[in-house]
């Protein structure tokens, strides 16, 4: 069953949206702190401060809630790199990647962790999505990067390599933020942290396929 697939479509109107992003809020919390398996429609519900008869109105049961969960983040991570095209600027492209990667990390880092989860314990949920969708997803990014390899625009290095050591670099401040920020010797990393982050894998990755 590919859960991301059949997620729910995002409702009309104002106050509905709102309610919805209330309840997906709540549900990123949970599903943190619980796991799928631990999650309860009934402690989501009090986190958004709705009545439970709300929660199903938008998704009539958890695995619909947690396709959406899912379903954002991937829509958020994908959002600037699906659709490259040979003629776009590779420098460009890859930096605005980044940022967007970096910057969802700062601003939703309970998402990324429970996709991370949902990885490590083997994808039950959305191991159709992964062989399908996911796939041709990658195989698009993957397949743009290697077109302006052939053209010359950057260093001959395996694209899906790039793709992955991208994706280890920016969710790693999501994933192991507790890490990081004991590393680093604060409580919370702030806004120009976040820039210098950007900055740093920025550099870095432009300069690893010639592109600095």
């Amino acid at each position: 069953m590919n859960i991301l697939e059949n997620r729910p479509t995002q409702p009309v109107g104002r106050i509905r949206q709102k309610n919805q992003l209330r309840i997906i809020a709540a549900a990123e919390e949970e599903f943190v702190t619980f796991g799928f398996k631990g999650a309860s429609m009934k402690r989501i519900a009090e986190r958004a401060e709705l009545p439970r008869a709300n929660i199903h109105y938008y998704f009539k049961n958890k695995v619909d809630l947690y396709a959406a969960v899912l379903g954002d983040i991937v829509e958020v991570w994908n959002a600037t790199i699906t659709d490259i095209k040979p003629e776009d600027d590779p420098k460009q492209t890859l930096t605005d990647y980044i940022r967007a990667k970096v910057l969802s990390a700062r601003d939703n880092p309970n998402a990324s962790r429970i996709f991370a989860s949902e990885i490590i314990h083997g994808a039950p949920h959305i191991g159709q999505y992964l062989k399908q969708d996911f796939r041709q997803t990658i195989l698009n990014i993957t397949g743009g990067f290697q077109s302006w390899i052939d053209q010359g625009k950057m260093d001959k290095i395996d694209p899906m390599h790039l793709l992955f050591m991208i994706w280890g670099s920016t969710q790693h401040y999501a994933d192991f933020g507790v890490q990081v920020r004991a590393a680093m010797g604060k409580e919370e990393l702030d806004g120009e942290d976040f820039e210098r982050v950007i900055d740093s894998i920025t550099h870095i990755t432009l300069k690893g396929v010639g592109l600095s």
